[in-house]
């Protein structure tokens, strides 16, 4: 629910901020009116809005090595001043040896794509991706653009599913989103005929999110399309996330002209432009989780200003970057972790080091609150008024994982992380507590209980407390193990499980639409009541034990005044929320009416009882 008042300068983009408030989506004829205002600042405002309500205060970065093992292409792109021809006196080749050489263990993230080789093997592209595994386990390879992909599939003759499973088993993890430039075929055949279209990129990707791999999307503007072709773009990546859901984040790139001979040389995109791309970007595409503002060739200080325009990751440290420098980009070469959380620091906002997946490694700032970014606890979230503090949306065990870590100072934690931090943490008298059922924390299965007795249950990411449920009601209500797999953040390939755990949102959404294989779907709340005759407690808000007792006082404060509207308002505060898990306004309001969000005595009876539970069983992951 967004609720951001905004002084429109052009009164046409009332009606738009109306239908973002509403929960409406933004039609071809929005995208391109907000392009051609000259109202910037109000279109600032709404996109810093509805990223304020998906990513709260936080800012991404990753430590990220570039490699791009050759400039050698067999296609010549007008827009593309990397790419030379074999016998150039420019060429050049990277050794897998000389690959390696140009990581190390303090990276997360290795983003290789390169020239079109025409002669390196198969194998080649496989052992590197295997060899980086090998080296670096804790890299995670996000590695070859829809092109590159495609390439392999006509040179190998391998279908692009085969090319991509083969390159998933040798350690790749996400894709980038680079050869999308534009989805026009005017574009297209004037620029860089020789380039696969759109067709084939989002074959190319959807085909990848099928087998569990996520994938970035990007658009290049700035040189001959069209306001109407960018917004156009951007309706085909929404209308593609909303089949997949795939896609980690999308990267609008300012066109550098370098000596392709398109634009003047020095002639680069405005900041003025780039920043209205970016909010336009936050704003049309309303399924996307992330919108990056690729500093590399923003320069960081338009990057820096575009966190206030609906950009929430900066990309991270980018060493060895080529592509777009040898295109002019004015950028620095590379950016220090430092000088990034400085950047994001200034600007009010976390810096959040993360994963390839997007989650949260380490937190740079302090007052931080977890919120959990689940539907069921909008009534907390809502109204709440940080004044100090500053909000981080996190899943519920990478809340944990943090607070292990001291770099939360509050939040509404999962009980198995509380139990595990009690000597740390002081809990609260607020939680999110089922009734008898919970509509959100869902075993989908292709068998009865028992049929499930030695078999694999893929595991969604973000439990902390529902997996440690589910292998009690295994083990003391139905009596049989099972092989738990935790699967990673994003789309997975469900298909090699003879059952699947979800939880919040992703929960509602399968439970309301089935999950394609799994006919069975178990409500676990609903198990543990009608074993137990008692609520279940999924999550408590805790603090450090180490909070100065004002912000104590103002915290307990704060909850209690933001619960109290929250409550008055159930039938109303979750609808746009709802509305984009496909709920009804209805489904959304029974929903959050199924909840207890104050500790009662049998809430704490309760989680004794669990307590006890989990004492006797292990969870192995």
């Amino acid at each position: 629910m967004i609720t951001t008042t905004i002084h429109f300068r052009d009164k046409q983009l009332i009606p738009i901020w109306d239908k973002i408030q509403r929960g409406k989506r933004l039609s071809l004829e929005d995208g391109v009116t907000l392009f051609h205002s000259n109202d910037v600042i109000s279109i600032g405002k709404m996109a810093h809005a509805v990223q304020q309500a998906k990513s709260g205060d936080a800012v991404y970065y990753v430590v990220n090595q570039k490699i791009e093992p050759t400039n050698i292409c067999v296609l010549s792109c007008k827009f593309c001043d990397f790419a030379v021809k074999q016998h150039s006196p420019d060429a050049y080749e990277m050794t897998i040896e000389e690959i390696l050489s140009k990581l190390n263990s303090d990276v997360h993230e290795v983003h290789i794509t390169g020239g079109l080789h025409p002669d390196w093997p198969w194998e080649y592209y496989v052992r590197m991706v295997r060899e980086i595994k090998k080296a670096f386990p804790q890299i995670d390879v996000k590695a070859f653009t829809a092109v590159e992909i495609d390439f392999f599939h006509k040179k190998f003759k391998m279908p692009i599913e085969e090319v991509l499973r083969q390159l998933y088993d040798a350690g790749l993890r996400t894709m980038p989103g680079g050869g999308a430039e534009v989805f026009s075929e005017r574009v297209r055949k004037l620029l860089f005929n020789q380039k696969i279209g759109a067709k084939t990129w989002f074959e190319v990707h959807k085909t990848a999110h099928k087998l569990g791999i996520p994938s970035n999307s990007t658009l290049l503007y700035g040189h001959i399309e069209t306001y109407e072709e960018r917004v156009i773009h951007m309706l085909k990546l929404r209308e593609a996330q909303d089949e997949t859901g795939g896609f980690l984040s999308f990267i609008p790139l300012a066109f550098q002209p370098g000596d392709t001979g398109i634009k003047p040389k020095n002639e680069f995109t405005s900041a003025i432009e780039d920043l209205k791309t970016i909010a336009i970007s936050r704003l049309m595409l309303d399924n996307f989780p992330h919108i990056k503002a690729y500093w590399v060739m923003l320069t960081e200080e338009v990057a820096s200003v575009a966190l206030n325009f609906g950009a929430d990751d900066m990309d991270g440290t980018v060493g060895g970057e080529k592509i777009a420098h040898d295109a002019g980009a004015i950028s620095p070469m590379a950016l220090a972790k430092e000088k990034l959380i400085k950047i994001i620091n200034d600007a009010g906002k976390i810096p959040v080091e993360r994963d390839v997946y997007y989650n949260a490694l380490n937190v740079h700032t302090t007052n931080v609150i977890g919120k959990i970014p689940y539907l069921n606890s909008v009534p907390f979230y809502t109204y709440f008024e940080q004044r100090q503090f500053k909000m981080l949306p996190i899943a519920p065990r990478r809340m944990g994982i943090l607070s292990q870590k001291g770099q939360i100072d509050a939040g509404l934690f999962s009980l198995r992380d509380y139990l595990k931090q009690e000597d740390t943490l002081d809990m609260m008298d607020y939680c999110i507590a089922s009734r008898d059922q919970v509509k959100s924390v869902i075993l989908f299965s292709k068998e009865g209980w028992q049929g499930l007795n030695g078999k694999r249950i893929g595991i969604i990411d973000d439990t902390a407390t529902s997996v440690y449920l589910l292998q009690v009601l295994l083990e003391k209500k139905y009596d049989i193990k099972a092989e738990f797999v935790r699967m990673h953040a994003g789309v997975n390939d469900y298909s090699q499980f003879n059952a699947v755990l979800l939880i919040g949102d992703e929960a509602l959404k399968a439970n309301k639409t089935g999950l394609n294989g799994f006919d069975l779907a178990y409500d676990l709340a609903k198990e543990w009541y009608e074993w137990q005759k008692m609520p279940f407690v999924f999550a408590v808000w805790a603090h450090k034990k180490s909070l100065p007792p004002d912000r104590k006082q103002e915290l307990t404060l704060l909850i209690q005044q933001a619960l109290e509207r929250g409550e008055m308002e159930l039938d109303t505060i979750g609808a746009v929320h709802g509305a984009s898990i496909h709920l009804t306004a209805e489904e959304t309001s029974d929903f959050l009416r199924g909840f207890n969000y104050r500790l009662g005595e049998r809430e704490r009876e309760a989680i004794q009882v669990f307590k006890k539970l989990i004492e006797e069983v292990e969870v192995s992951l």
